[in-house]
């Protein structure tokens, strides 16, 4: 989810031609990964810790919207500071803005301008003139940084005030530990915000200070930061002040004011707050402000939060952090996330260093989100047995790469997930698209959960029930998607009964029985369509011979919005919207592109968006059918014609490395026949549009959509998403073992011939990068383009991709082009 030409955001487009400000993290972080890479090259120990080589600062600038904040895997708790300004997951680097607070709920690359979270920020102060003169409101307190303090690694944050003060936290899974240091001699002030978060959304709630325990305890409604504005999530909070009897308080009380209208009261001593939503506009401002005796340089604070209650809420710190010290979580955090990051192991020694801080940052923000709430449940999934993820937003951008990569190393989590997306249709009718805030979110394809439980049927069908899941529930849910029309489909499920009947979402079309924004028609039937596939291929799995055959055709009626008359910088055809009497209603295909001049044109989910596609141009959505590609190029005019126009696309600008339709558009050549140029494209797409830098992603991360990408990249492959098959590539190390300790497998994937060389923007001549050869466990492949999950990570092992500088005796797949649905691919589920 990216910016886009207004406040609808959640796609991953780059705000092309902005200038990103100078970063703010400490320069010992960036000296500590080096060192550790280069430690861990030169050393023969197998106990490597690979917490040491993620930078969590990759994406916080760029408006790549990602959260460097303190957590564990999945956690529901992310520790981090907001800031002023565009900062959707409350850090960015930009100098120029100050510091709200620290709060202990935040999501990580999800682009709503708006922000998302936030609840529950806490800011250290001093306060010479005494309680009453403390700056208690939002606008009163901020304060910007200390240059080039910031520091965090996996399960760490840090921040220093300009005045001095430091901010640390560290996580568990729904609770945490914060450490403030002040200066010698001064008295610690806090204010504990009850209203403000990152949207502003605050609809009421209730505040209690328990001076003899020390505790304080919070909640409240708050909004959607990506959904409707009438809906209302609830969430709550619980503060232990006294580190188990170690701190004692000074004064304590409550404050309330409003920015907008100059004031601010004090409550000293008073111990409750219970506010309703103001109607008249703006958040009235409130929570507790207290102090400490004794002058202490450090105060340590126990947070737990709850969607439930504050009961639970302080439930969950006792239990999760109990008597632990700040340093025994911050271990626990990291041992969480080495055993994540060791899934993927690679020769550190012989692979480019920039190259392995990507590829272990990508793998950490792969894991930060979406956020496990089990237990956590509220509104209709109160109380359910099922687990329980928030922050799905949004499906359409995680189905593409995001899942595929869980499914290589981590099939209880995806199981997880999946069970959780089933529970939606079990409880609200169809599967959630987008989640945001426990809440339904805004469509953005149609039923895009449809692709990703399809690729857990399709990976794991043989273990779904010791996973637990009913492949026959599972199949029944998307049936739910593919054919039943919600009364509303803004939030869930698709406009399917004008879909079926016309073979294409019509533009202007009488709708009786349903509502939601008549836009982006073009690209809604090229999603529903992929949305099919994904149907047709747990059908085929369950022996459902009719529905097999219904859902193929469905698969194929991308067709029917081809445009072939469209031409654009010499190019025919070009997908359209289409009206319900068949005629096609002409868009610029560059409208919406990097290229179009037009910057006041509405291209996301604004009602005046005509151009027929979402946050894309038909340029960049035309390339979209990955089930059936071989048809896309006989409607492009053959091989000759497709390549030559993949080049343009590229070349001519209209390529967005951030937007998930172009995923797997470099790769396309493989389709033509031409897999070197696949390796050439793909190397130029990474190191043109990633780094290490906090601007080293091209855009909005959209839940580590960008960062799965970016580890596909890396190893070499590529997924074709509701399948079992990968497209080979050049990987850019060595090396590289995946263990999947469910399936109790380890599979490693070695490079014959690896030359580091070829590992930047353009390959040198010389250097060998081509694939010459695939052999799985010994034995030599027909076909060097791609091979199938069940040959290499089911069973494990070792592949060799041989490669070599002869660019010109690699240019071909050898015995067999990547499956299209039309050449008679995707025939069988193994």
């Amino acid at each position: 989810m990216a910016v886009m030409r207004a406040i609808w955001v959640l796609a991953a487009i780059s705000f092309w031609g902005l200038s990103s400000v100078q970063a703010q993290p400490s320069p010992q972080v960036q000296k500590r990964i080096s060192a550790a890479i280069k430690q861990a090259g030169s050393s023969h120990s197998s106990n490597i810790d690979y917490t040491q080589f993620v930078n969590v600062f990759i994406g916080t600038d760029n408006f790549g919207d990602v959260c460097p904040g303190a957590s564990v895997p999945f956690g529901m708790v992310k520790f981090s500071t907001d800031l002023t300004g565009y900062a959707p997951a409350g850090y960015v680097t930009d100098a120029t803005q100050k510091i709200r607070g620290l709060s202990p709920m935040h999501d990580s690359g999800t682009g709503s301008s708006l922000g998302t979270y936030g609840n529950f920020e806490i800011m250290p102060m001093v306060c010479p003139g005494g309680f009453d003169t403390c700056p208690v409101t939002l606008a009163a307190r901020e304060r910007f940084r200390k240059n080039n303090t910031d520091d965090a690694s996996p399960g760490y944050f840090a921040q220093t005030l300009d005045n001095g003060i430091k901010m640390e936290a560290t996580s568990t899974r729904r609770a945490g530990l914060e450490r403030f240091t002040f200066a010698k001699g001064s008295k610690p002030y806090f204010v504990l915000d009850l209203a403000n978060d990152l949207p502003a959304s605050f609809a009421g709630g209730r505040m209690d200070i328990d001076p003899v325990k020390g505790r304080i305890t919070l909640g409240g409604l708050w909004g959607s930061s990506f959904g409707p504005g009438s809906y209302n999530y609830q969430a709550f909070a619980c503060y232990d002040i006294l580190d188990g009897g170690k701190q004692k308080l000074s004064e304590y009380g409550v404050w309330t004011g409003m920015t907008s209208e100059d004031f601010q009261a004090y409550g000293l001593g008073q111990t409750h707050l219970n506010l309703t939503r103001n109607l008249i506009g703006g958040v009235y401002e409130s929570g507790a402000l207290f102090s400490f005796d004794g002058n202490p340089e450090q105060i340590n604070i126990r947070v737990g939060i709850s969607f439930v209650s504050t009961d639970q809420a302080c439930a969950n710190a006792e239990e999760e952090v109990g008597d632990s010290s700040f340093d025994d979580i911050v271990a626990q955090s990291k041992a969480l996330w080495n055993e994540k990051l060791s899934k993927i192991e690679i020769d550190v020694k012989n692979t480019p260093a920039n190259v392995t801080e990507m590829l272990y940052s990508s793998l950490y923000r792969a894991s930060l989100t979406p956020n496990n709430a089990t237990g956590e449940t509220q509104g209709p999934f109160a109380g359910t047995t099922h687990p329980y993820f928030d922050s799905l937003y949004c499906s359409w951008d995680t189905f593409r790469t995001f899942y595929p990569l869980m499914s290589l190393h981590s099939p209880v989590e995806f199981a997880q997930i999946v069970d959780n997306y089933i529970d939606g249709w079990r409880k609200l009718g169809w599967m959630p698209e987008c989640r945001a805030n426990n809440l339904p979110g805004w469509t953005q394809g149609g039923s895009s959960a449809d692709p990703i439980v399809g690729q857990f049927a399709i990976t794991y069908h043989k273990e779904a029930a010791e996973l637990g899941i009913d492949l026959d529930e599972l199949y029944t849910a998307m049936l739910a998607d593919a054919e039943i029309n919600p009364p509303e489909w803004n939030t869930l499920g698709r406009q399917v009964d004008v879909y079926k009947q016309y073979g294409y979402v019509p533009f202007g079309v009488l709708d009786t029985t349903s509502v939601g924004r008549q836009t982006r028609e073009g690209s809604r039937t090229l999603e529903y369509a992929f949305e099919d596939f994904a149907v047709r291929q747990v059908a085929l799995l369950l022996n459902k011979t009719d529905d097999v055959a219904t859902y193929t055709n469905r698969s194929l009626f991308y067709r029917n919005i081809w445009d072939p008359s469209v031409v654009s910088d010499g190019f025919h055809g070009f997908a359209q919207k289409r009206a319900p009497n068949g005629t096609f209603v002409f868009t610029d295909p560059v409208d919406c592109s990097p290229n179009d001049k037009d910057e006041d044109r509405e291209c996301s989910l604004q009602g005046d968006n005509v151009v027929g596609f979402y946050e894309s141009s038909s340029w960049e959505y035309s390339w979209f059918a990955p089930h059936d590609t071989a048809h896309l190029i006989e409607l492009m005019g053959g091989n000759a014609t497709f390549v030559k126009r993949l080049d343009h696309f590229f070349d001519a600008g209209y390529y967005l490395a951030g937007n998930e339709p172009s995923f797997q558009t470099p790769i396309g050549y493989h389709y033509a026949n031409q897999p070197t140029k696949s390796v050439d494209r793909v190397r130029d797409v990474v190191f043109t549009n990633f780094d290490i830098t906090p601007a080293g992603l091209p855009g909005n991360d959209d839940q580590a959509a960008m960062a799965t990408l970016l580890a596909f990249h890396i190893l070499g492959l590529y997924p074709v998403p509701s399948t079992s098959q990968f497209l080979i590539l050049s990987p850019f190390t060595p090396t590289f073992t995946i263990h999947n300790s469910f399936l109790n497998t380890s599979t490693t994937v070695t490079t014959k011939g690896f030359d580091a060389r070829s590992v930047q923007k353009t390959i040198p001549r010389g250097a060998a990068a081509y694939v010459k050869s695939v052999s799985i466990n010994g034995v030599a492949q027909a076909n060097r383009c791609h091979f199938d999950f069940n040959d290499v990570f089911r069973v494990g092992g070792e592949v060799v991709i041989e490669v070599t500088s002869d660019k010109a005796s690699a240019n071909s797949c050898g015995a067999g082009l990547p499956e299209s649905v039309s050449t008679g691919g995707f025939a069988q589920v193994r």
